[in-house]
C-alpha cells in the first residue's frame, strides 16, 4: 500500500531567517522513563532536560528569546491553487549510451540531449512541434520516449492516459533520426509498454491484453497471443495487484540476442471482480476490475517464451509445490537463459530459477527463507563477466548486498554493518566498484557509497547530511543528484562518479526565498523512549512566536506503515508548507516514526508482523503521552492525522488510545484488513484464515464503541487501491455506536484524491475541522 503525497545541511538564508530564537543550556540527561501510572517531580524535570538537550539542539547558539516578524501569511491558496510553493524539479532523463550525454523533455515538446560535463545543450533530437499536434493546433506534449539501442530510433508517446498507478495507454510513433521520418507504431488504438529490440528491428508492445511484435524492415505486425480478454487473460502487462504491490507494469523481455521474447501471462479467471460508481452522468456507470482480497484467489501466472524465427513458444516450468507469485523475470547475460524469481504466498520463501529459453525446463540458482518475509527489489544484477551476479538480502537483520557465482555459491558480502542499504545504484564493472545509498550513520540521512567487486575500499562520496537521490549515467561517469534537508528545498546538480560537483542544474533558490519571506520554522528532530524502552525519532515544528510558558495543541502526523518513513533528514513540498501553516495558527507539529517503519534494520521493521497496528498504536500514544508532559504542550488537544495507513492508524488510534487523542482525520484508510489486496496484506499478516486475530483485533471497524474525540472520515468514492468500502463500513459501525462523526467522500477521486479544486477543498476542510476542535 502506498499513498502518493508527500526531509538535508540546514541552508544557510534559512538559519539567518527570522523565527523564533531560543536559548536552551545543556543539562545533566538523567532520563526517568515515564510509566503508565503517571509521572513524578523529578520524572517531568528529567523528561524536560532530555526534551530540550535533544530536540531543540539547533537553537543553542542563539542568545535570547525574540520574536521576529512573521512576514507573509502562507494560505492554502497559495499552496494548492497557485502552486507558489512549488519545488522545482528537473527532469533527470535517459543517458545516452555513450555515458557521457544524456536525454530530457523540456518544455513538453522538445527532446533534447545535454553534455554531463559541462551541462550545455548538444542537440534537439526531437520536437513534437509542427510535427504532432492536438485539435487546437497546439504541439502535443511528450508523454513517454525511448531510443533503440544503437539510438538511431526514437519511440514517441503521445495522448497518455493513465491507468492505474503505474501502468499508461498512449499513442506511438517511431521517430528515425537521420532520415527525420515520423511512422506511427500500429495504426490501430493505442498501444502499452512498446519497446525495441536489442538489435533494433523490432518493436514489441501491447494492445488490449495482446502482445504483438511489428517488424520495423517489412511493416508486418505480428500477433503473439490473442486470447487476451478484459477481467480474464493478460498478456505482457501487470494486473492491478502485481502493479500495485510489485511495482511494475512492464510484463514482456526481449532476449540480448534478439532472438526470444518472453511474456507473463495472467489468468484472472478465478479471481473475484470488485465494482466501482463512476458519477457525473444521468445513469453512472460501473467500473469493474478483477481485485483479489486477503485470503481469496489470486491470478495464475505463467511464464512463455516465444521464438521469434519459429513463431513457437514454450511455457517455463515456474510451477512450484504450493501457491506462489513471480514478481520478477529478466535475461540473464547468456541469451538462452531467463531468471525467474518464485516467491511463496507466504512470501517469506524466494528462489530465482533459471529457464532454458529452449525447452523451458528450470534448474535452481539461488534461494532464501525469512522468518518474517521478503521485500522484492530490482536489485537482482547479472554480471557481465557471465560469472556472477549481485542480489541483496536482509539476512543478516540489515539489508546488505553480496557477490554470488552462477552456481548459486556466495562469494562475499560487498557490504556489512548495523545498518541498511537504503537502494541498489547499479554496478561498474570496467572499475570493479558498486554502488549504493545506505543509511549508515543514522536512519534519518542518507549517504552514497562505493564498494570494490573485492569487499574492500568503501568510499563516501556525498558528504553532508541530508537525502541524496542520484542516477548514474550508463558507464558511471556521473551522477545527476536531488539533495534536500528537512529545511532547505531539493538541489540538482551533475556530478563526477567520484561526488565532485560539476554544476548545479536548480537550487530552488526561489522557493527558499519564499519561504524566508513566509517565516518558515526549522523542523528539530528530537529522539524519546518509551516505557518499553524503545527509542523513538520524532520530528516537531514549533509556531513561530513559541512561547515556552504557554501551552499549545499539538497537531500529529503519521503514516507509520511496514517500511515507511516520515522522521526524515528531507523537504516536504507538500504537507511539509501545511505543516508551516499550522505552526503559525498556534500548532505545535509533529511527526513519530513508528516500530514497523524503516531504515533500523529487520528486527525493528518486521516487529508488527502478524499484528499490523497493534505496536503502531502503542508507540503512537505513548508519543502522545510523552508531548502531554512537556510543560508547553495542552494534552488535552493532540489531534492526529494520516492518509492511507496513514488514516488506518490515526482512526486505530482514536479508538484504541481514546485518552491521549482529542481528534483524528482519518483520510482513505483501510478500516478492516479483511477488505484489503492478496499480497500487501498477506505479506504482513497471512491470510485471515491463518491469522483471524491478527485481522480483527487491530481493525478500526471493530473498536469504534471506544472512540470518544472528533473523527473525521475522508475518502474518494473511485478509490481502485483503498476501497471507499472501508469507509462505508466504517460510517455504518459508527452510526450503529451511536458515536458522532464527520464525513467527506470526494465524487469520483482515486486515492490520491487529486485535483486542484479537490485538493483545496480537502485541506481547507481539514484545516478548519483542527482549527474549530482544537484552538
Amino acid at each position: 500500500m502506498r499513498c502518493g503525497r508527500g526531509a538535508s545541511p540546514v541552508h544557510e538564508g534559512n538559519i539567518q531567517s527570522g523565527f523564533v530564537k531560543l536559548i536552551i543550556f545543556l543539562l545533566p540527561e538523567k532520563i526517568f522513563l515515564p510509566t503508565a501510572a503517571g509521572r513524578n517531580e523529578n520524572a517531568k524535570k528529567n523528561m524536560m532536560i532530555r526534551y530540550f538537550n535533544s530536540l531543540l539542539w539547533g537553537f543553542l547558539t542563539m542568545a535570547c528569546f525574540s520574536v521576529m516578524a512573521q512576514g507573509e501569511a502562507i494560505t492554502l491558496e497559495k499552496l494548492f491553487r497557485d502552486n507558489y510553493f512549488r519545488v522545482q524539479s528537473i527532469t533527470r532523463g535517459q543517458s545516452m549510451q555513450d555515458g557521457l550525454r544524456y536525454a530530457v523533455i523540456e518544455g513538453r515538446t522538445d527532446l533534447n540531449v545535454y553534455d554531463y560535463e559541462t551541462g550545455t545543450l548538444q542537440q534537439t533530437v526531437f520536437s513534437t512541434t509542427g510535427r504532432l499536434t492536438g485539435e487546437n493546433g497546439n504541439a502535443l506534449p511528450i508523454d513517454d520516449y525511448s531510443f533503440s539501442l544503437d539510438e538511431s530510433m526514437l519511440l514517441i508517446g503521445v495522448n497518455q492516459e493513465s491507468i492505474y498507478r503505474y501502468s499508461r495507454v498512449a499513442t506511438y510513433f517511431i521517430w528515425k533520426i537521420a532520415e527525420e521520418e515520423l511512422l506511427p507504431l500500429s495504426g490501430v488504438s493505442r498501444q502499452r509498454l512498446p519497446e525495441f529490440s536489442p538489435d533494433g528491428s523490432m518493436v514489441a508492445f501491447v494492445r488490449a491484453n495482446n502482445l504483438f511484435v511489428k517488424d520495423l524492415n517489412s511493416g508486418e505486425e505480428h500477433a503473439i497471443t490473442r486470447d487476451g480478454e478484459k477481467n480474464h487473460i493478460i498478456n505482457g502487462t501487470a494486473d492491478w495487484v502485481y502493479e500495485e504491490e510489485f511495482s511494475f507494469t512492464k510484463g514482456f523481455f526481449w532476449s540480448p540476442d534478439s532472438r526470444r521474447i518472453a511474456w507473463m501471462r495472467f489468468d484472472e479467471g478465478h479471481v473475484k471482480e470488485f465494482t466501482m460508481m463512476m458519477y457525473g452522468s444521468l445513469y453512472p456507470s460501473e467500473y469493474r476490475f478483477k481485485y483479489p482480497k486477503a485470503g481469496e484467489d489470486n491470478a495464475l501466472v505463467s511464464i512463455h517464451i516465444y521464438d521469434i524465427a519459429t513463431r513457437q513458444a514454450v511455457v517455463a516450468d515456474a510451477r512450484g509445490d504450493q501457491e506462489h507469485y513471480i514478481p520478477r523475470v529478466q535475461w540473464t547475460k547468456d541469451p538462452d537463459k531467463l531468471a525467474i524469481q518464485r516467491l511463496t504466498r507466504q512470501q517469506n520463501k524466494l528462489e530465482v530459477l533459471l529457464a532454458d529459453a529452449g525447452s523451458g525446463r528450470t534448474s535452481l540458482l539461488y534461494a532464501e527463507n525469512n522468518l518474517y518475509y521478503i521485500s522484492i527489489t530490482n536489485d537482482l544484477t547479472f554480471l557481465d563477466d557471465g560469472r556472477h551476479f549481485i542480489i541483496s538480502s536482509e539476512r543478516s537483520g540489515y539489508n546488505h548486498l553480496y557477490l554470488y557465482d552462477m552456481k548459486g555459491r556466495r562469494v562475499r558480502a560487498l557490504s556489512s554493518g548495523e545498518w541498511d542499504v537504503e537502494r541498489y545504484l547499479g554496478v561498474d564493472e570496467e572499475n570493479g566498484l558498486a554502488y549504493y545509498l545506505a543509511r549508515v550513520d543514522s536512519p534519518l540521512n542518507n549517504a552514497l557509497y562505493s564498494v570494490g567487486l573485492d569487499g574492500r575500499s568503501t568510499t563516501r562520496l556525498t558528504a553532508s547530511d541530508g537525502i541524496n537521490s542520484p542516477a548514474f549515467s550508463r558507464g558511471f561517469r556521473y551522477f545527476i543528484n536531488s539533495f534536500s534537508t528537512i529545511s532547505a528545498p531539493p538541489v540538482h546538480s551533475i556530478h563526477h562518479a567520484g561526488g565532485k560537483l560539476i554544476k548545479v542544474l536548480e537550487d530552488n533558490r526561489v522557493l527558499r526565498e519564499r519561504a524566508d519571506r513566509h517565516g518558515f520554522s526549522d523542523p528539530s528532530f528530537f529522539t524519546f523512549t518509551t516505557t518499553e524502552g524503545v527509542a523513538l525519532n520524532g520530528m516537531m515544528v514549533l509556531p513561530p512566536d513559541f512561547d515556552p510558558a504557554n501551552t499549545y495543541p499539538v497537531f500529529m502526523y503519521v503514516y507509520g506503515g511496514p517500511g515507511s518513513q516520515t522522521v526524515v533528514n528531507r523537504w516536504n513540498p507538500s504537507n511539509g508548507v501545511w505543516f508551516q501553516m499550522l505552526a503559525q495558527k498556534g500548532f505545535i507539529v509533529v511527526s513519530v516514526d513508528n516500530r514497523g517503519t524503516g531504515y533500523r534494520g529487520e528486527r525493528f521493521r518486521k516487529m508488527t508482523y502478524l499484528e499490523l497496528g497493534k505496536y503502531e498504536t502503542i508507540d503512537q500514544a505513548e508519543a502522545a503521552q510523552y508531548l502531554a508532559g512537556l510543560p508547553f504542550v495542552d494534552g488535552g488537544r493532540i489531534a492526529i492525522f494520516g492518509w492511507s495507513y496513514g488514516g488506518y492508524l490515526s482512526a486505530l488510534c482514536l479508538a484504541k488510545a481514546p485518552d491521549h487523542f482529542a481528534a483524528a482525520i482519518s483520510v482513505a484508510p483501510v478500516t478492516n484488513w479483511r477488505f484489503y489486496d492478496t499480497i500487501y496484506t498477506e505479506r504482513y499478516m497471512r491470510t485471515p484464515r491463518e491469522n483471524p486475530e491478527g485481522y480483527d483485533n487491530n481493525s478500526p471497524i471493530n473498536h469504534v464503541p471506544d472512540i470518544k474525540g472528533k473523527l473525521m472520515l475522508v475518502h474518494g468514492s473511485a478509490d481502485d487501491n483503498v476501497h471507499y468500502q472501508n469507509t462505508l463500513e466504517m460510517t455504518a459501525a459508527l452510526i450503529d455506536a451511536g458515536v458522532q462523526f464527520e464525513l467527506m467522500i470526494y465524487p469520483d477521486s482515486n486515492h490520491g484524491i487529486g485535483g486542484t479544486q479537490t485538493r483545496l477543498h480537502l485541506y481547507r476542510m481539514m484545516t478548519d475541522f483542527l482549527l474549530r476542535n482544537l484552538r
